[in-house]
This record gives C-alpha cells, sequence and structure tokens, in this order.
C-alpha cells in the first residue's frame, strides 16, 4: 500500500472541489483532490452558467478569473415573461450595484483545472474504491485504487465534493441523517447551440404551453430549456421540433428573433429539490450536491455549492492560522442556513414558472395552487418591493462570516 499525507483530502474534482483546493493553496493548507471519473469526463457535464456576485468574487479571491472576468457576460438584470408579457428585473439597481456573471460551468471548471495543474497540485483521476474511515477520529483517511494499487491518504479534515451518488454522504450513518426530498411531476429538456443568444439577458417564460427559459454560455453559444413530461424523451424531440415549440414559448418579440440551428448536446434533467442534515460528520464536511441538490429555476446550483466552500475555506483557515479546531462546529448550522434560503427560491420560482396541470401540490387542488401561483406572480412583478426580493435572492445572499 502506498502512503500519501495531507493536511484536506478533497473527493471530487468537480468546480467546488477545485475551486476549494485553490483556495486553501493560497493559504499554504496542502490538499489532494481524489476523483473516480477521468478529467475529460468532468469537462464533459453541461452544467449551468449564472454565477452570483459572492462565486465570482471568490473566483477572483482564488485568483482563477482572468478568463471569467475577459469572457464572462455581466448580467444587469432578467427578465420575467408571462403569456408574452415581459417585465424586467433590474438586478443592479434593486441590489445597489450587485449583478451576475453568465460564464459556463464547463469553463470555469477548465480554468480551475489548468490553475490546478500549474500550480502542480496533486489530482487523482480515475479512481477505484474510495472509502472514507475514522472521519470521527483526529486522523481520518481516504483509501482507494488507483492503476492497480492501493493507496491510504492521512489527512487532518475530509471535503466531500463527490456529487449526491460519491460516497461521502454515505459514510454518515443512515440514523444520523435526515433526508428532505420533493420530487417535480416534470423536468427539462435542454438545447445547446452555436447560435447568437435571443437575448442579452436571461428570459423566464411562463406560458399556458408551459415554462421555457432562454440563457446563453457566451456571444455566440446559447442554452435553451422547455418544461416537458418526465415521460418525454430526448428522441422523441427533433432540434426542429424543440426550436418550433421554443418560439411559441417566448415573447413574440423576441420567437421572431430567434436564431436556430444544430444542437450541440440535448438532455431532460428532471427536476427536484434535496437536503442532507447534518452537512458534516465528524472531520468530514459534504460541499454542493453530495448535500444539497435545486431544481434549476433559480440558478442556485453552482452557487450554492460555492458558498459551502466559501464556509469551508474560512474554518479551515481559522484551524491553520490560528490554531482554532472548534470553529469546525460551525460548518452545518452555517451552511445550511444559506442552503435552506437557496432551496426555498428555486422552489418558489418553480412553482411559480411551471405549469403543473391538474396535479395536486402541497394537499391544495391542481386549480386552487396555480391561482394562487398566479396571485403570487402578478404581486411580485407589479411591486418594487416584490421585485426587488427577486433581485435580492437571484445574485445571491452574502456569505456569513464564522462567529468569534
Amino acid at each position: 500500500m502506498k502512503t500519501l499525507k495531507t493536511q484536506v483530502a478533497i473527493i471530487g474534482a468537480g468546480p467546488s472541489g477545485l475551486l476549494l483546493g485553490q483556495l486553501l493553496d493560497k493559504q499554504g493548507i496542502s490538499n489532494i483532490i481524489v476523483e473516480r471519473v477521468s478529467g475529460e469526463y468532468v469537462l464533459g457535464r453541461i452544467r449551468a452558467g449564472i454565477l452570483e456576485q459572492g462565486f465570482a468574487d471568490l473566483v477572483r479571491e482564488a485568483g482563477v478569473a482572468e478568463r471569467m472576468d475577459a469572457e464572462g457576460e455581466v448580467h444587469e438584470g432578467i427578465e420575467i415573461a408571462v403569456n408574452g408579457n415581459a417585465v424586467r428585473i433590474d438586478l443592479k439597481e434593486l441590489t445597489g450595484g450587485d449583478v451576475v456573471v453568465c460564464y459556463g460551468q464547463v469553463d470555469i471548471t477548465r480554468d480551475l483545472m489548468d490553475a490546478r495543474g500549474a500550480a502542480q497540485l496533486v489530482t487523482y483521476y480515475e479512481s477505484e474504491s474510495v472509502m472514507l474511515n475514522n472521519v470521527k477520529s483526529d486522523s481520518p483517511t481516504v483509501t482507494f485504487i488507483q492503476g492497480g494499487e492501493q493507496y491510504e491518504l492521512q489527512c487532518d479534515y475530509i471535503a466531500g465534493c463527490d456529487g449526491f451518488h460519491g460516497v461521502s454522504r454515505q459514510t454518515i450513518p443512515a440514523e444520523l441523517r435526515t433526508e428532505h426530498e420533493r420530487v417535480y411531476p416534470f423536468g427539462w429538456l435542454g438545447l445547446l447551440s452555436e447560435t447568437p443568444p435571443v437575448s442579452e439577458e436571461l428570459i423566464y417564460s411562463k406560458t399556458e404551453r408551459g415554462f421555457a427559459l432562454a440563457s446563453m454560455r457566451s456571444a455566440t453559444r446559447s442554452r435553451y430549456y422547455l418544461q416537458v413530461p418526465l415521460s418525454d424523451k430526448v428522441e422523441d424531440w427533433s432540434d426542429e421540433a424543440f426550436w418550433e415549440e421554443l418560439k411559441k414559448r417566448l415573447p413574440a418579440k423576441n420567437a421572431e428573433n430567434l436564431a436556430t440551428g444544430p444542437s450541440i448536446e440535448k438532455s431532460i434533467a428532471p427536476l427536484r429539490s434535496f437536503i442532507c442534515e447534518p452537512m458534516q460528520y465528524g472531520n468530514m464536511f459534504l460541499v454542493g450536491d453530495a448535500a444539497h441538490i435545486v431544481p434549476p429555476t433559480g440558478a442556485k446550483g453552482l452557487n450554492l455549492a460555492a458558498s459551502d466552500v466559501a464556509t469551508l475555506y474560512k474554518i479551515m483557515t481559522r484551524v491553520y492560522k490560528e490554531g482554532d479546531k472548534s470553529c469546525t462546529d460551525q460548518y452545518s448550522e452555517i451552511a445550511l442556513r444559506r442552503v435552506w434560503h437557496g432551496e426555498r427560491f428555486s422552489w418558489w420560482m418553480t412553482n411559480m414558472m411551471h405549469k403543473f396541470g391538474d396535479m395536486s401540490s402541497h394537499d391544495l387542488e391542481g386549480e386552487t395552487f396555480q391561482n394562487f401561483m398566479k396571485s403570487e406572480i402578478s404581486y411580485y412583478l407589479g411591486s418594487e418591493n416584490g421585485r426587488r426580493v427577486i433581485a435580492e435572492q437571484y445574485v445571491g445572499l452574502p456569505y456569513e462570516e464564522l462567529a468569534p
């Protein structure tokens, strides 16, 4: 068995694990990443593209913002349309200056990978049989197989950044975990294309035909979504059928200007809300999708992972710079406070913007629930205070500081 040593073992080389590793290295805190898939596979995941103000600032603090600042599209607002009538949410004005940055998750992951490589930090890709051991002790270990050889990674702390299906959450005994979940009765059919975006800002569109989202990855690459039944399959939707349906769900002025083209990628994602409590067990901390999943309507998935990273980074910095190990007990409570805010906002946006049909929801009959949602959207879009509530949560709530 080959023995390795580090201060923080990071499980998972997605954006949250890579960002945490980069931030820790800036503070002189050693870390090794163990990832079960290849780097190419990680980069092949087509995911989110909207970064909250806090996430963008965290990337800058990590020293990996050069390409994001050069190529990312700063968005000062979004549009929310109901049956063709659009209202602009002026994020910058309503929040006193905060904005979001449109920069794809694939791009931020590649930037972080490149920075990690340039710093010669250690990452083990395609690791098999990863196990977390003795996580309640002061000497936890991570064991894994690499190239047919058994490894033992000795460390002080473990950051579980390995997603919903990873080993980290399962390390917490089932009787000590409380898991909350809501599955939505529809999915999102997403299409990526090499076409200019239909709008300079995102458009969230609620119609009698269902929800649609016009998003982007760059000035020449667009990402669009349609609400579809869970029974639909990607093969049911040709590119032509997708574009035709999207035009019917966008406001007329946008539909007329929609540039269409062949899809680069097309997929259907089911929507659900999920939270695991607590987010720490001994000296192991859950980060991002390992602890929580949100429906994408509120653009919170990647951003909640970033706020977890920010909290854990502050804790590890205090541990190693000030010798205060007791501050680790704050992680779950601080992280979960922001997670629940993000989950609630995503749940609310999802309920408000989608068509639920005749299905009941939250013990309410379908028609009653839909009328409540019509009232919600009418108030929040028609009131400056309502629009401010949307704006403040969309750009992201402030990161919470550690207690003294």
